[in-house]
């Protein structure tokens, strides 16, 4: 019996949190599911109702502790390791054609050691199924893709995505390279950000050389040093010190004063945030900045407690839109570079 339905990647340690985000979304389409995952597995399977039917109802874009989403083909164990081929041969077959295969494993401590079994697999699997129809010779995007999953040297998941609903990073991971004039790693977190939470064209016409911003918690100045290299006029708001290179760019002045009391003189086009305090009070206080006007977009992002992640998640969202007194599109994802915090993107929309 081939079991189906969804298969999600997350950060190792989240399993819990996004099993109770996809049953969620699940439940509340009156899907009969459950979740099956394992502590530090780095992926969660979603059970218990076709994967068409899923795939559907439930978006990668609109989940947040997931990096990357696939439909469950069929899960295969014990796997003869003299011929793992014929069966997952058997159980693709009549399940369509696919254009392009993809080798993975999960980004955790125990699948990742099989990921050059994972390769030298696919170098002799390419070729079977080309031979039996189930693969295109040369890579097509308008058919699904193929996902081979090592598991273990004899457990191996069989999924397939397309390309609207997946991530365009393989693992959902994009590779980012530390920039050795950043002041901080955190840098990274707001190039992610602004990668992965905004579209190209929200990119092109919400970031401009000359916009003003402000950086609620600065220093060291990593997140405005962000800012200043898209050519943004950056108000570094905290009573700690700045490094000395984010101030070089000429474009950042800092401000010592404490980022939940400080308010801008006029509208600002950018806040973004990434202070240490309870979500709720982050939350609050982003809601406070576009209920009064003083911003037009940000990110910010919410650290998380040790239990119940999906639970705080979904009360601060819902408690910034209600308290933001406008309409605001929000995107939010728990991004490769975070660790126990999510990050968020709103838009203040006309």
């Amino acid at each position: 019996m081939s079991t189906e339905g969804l298969l999600a990647y997350c950060r190792p340690g989240f399993e819990p949190d996004l099993a109770a985000e996809l049953t969620h979304h699940a439940g509340a389409l009156g899907l009969p599911v459950y979740a099956k995952t394992e502590r530090g597995s780095a992926y969660v399977m979603l059970l218990g109702a076709p994967r068409e039917t899923l795939t559907q109802a439930i978006r990668l874009e609109q989940l947040i502790f997931a990096r990357q989403k696939y439909a469950l083909i069929d899960e295969l164990n014990d796997l003869d390791i003299t011929d793992r081929i014929s069966p997952v041969i058997d159980a693709l077959g009549g399940k369509g054609r696919y254009g392009d295969l993809s080798m993975e494993t999960p980004d955790s401590d125990g699948a990742r050691p099989l990921a050059g079994l994972a390769k030298s697999f696919g170098n002799a699997l390419r070729p079977a199924l080309r031979k039996r129809g189930l693969l295109t010779d040369k890579p097509n995007p308008k058919l699904p893709q193929l996902h081979v999953i090592f598991l273990s040297n004899r457990h191996v998941l069989l999924a397939s995505s397309t390309e609207d609903d997946r991530s365009p990073w393989p693992m959902g991971i994009p590779r980012l390279k530390q920039d050795s004039r950043a002041p901080s790693r955190s840098a990274m977190k707001l190039d992610e950000a602004i990668l992965c939470l905004m579209t190209p064209a929200e990119r092109l016409n919400l970031i401009a050389a000359g916009m003003k911003a402000a950086d609620l918690g600065a220093a060291p100045g990593g997140w405005s040093w962000v800012l200043a290299k898209h050519q943004l006029q950056v108000s570094a708001i905290d009573n700690g010190p700045m490094n000395p290179d984010a101030l070089a760019t000429g474009l950042i002045e800092h401000i010592r004063a404490d980022g939940f009391h400080w308010q801008p003189q006029r509208p600002i086009d950018w806040m973004v945030c990434d202070m240490v305090e309870t979500p709720s009070k982050v939350a609050k206080r982003m809601a406070q900045w576009f209920a009064n006007g003083w911003c037009r977009n940000a990110i910010f992002n919410l650290k998380l407690p040790m239990k119940k992640r999906w639970e705080e998640t979904a009360l601060c969202l819902d408690l910034f839109q209600s308290q933001c007194g406008r309409p605001v599109l929000i995107r939010a994802r728990q991004l490769y570079h975070d660790r126990e915090e999510i990050t968020v993107f709103a838009h203040a929309l006309k």
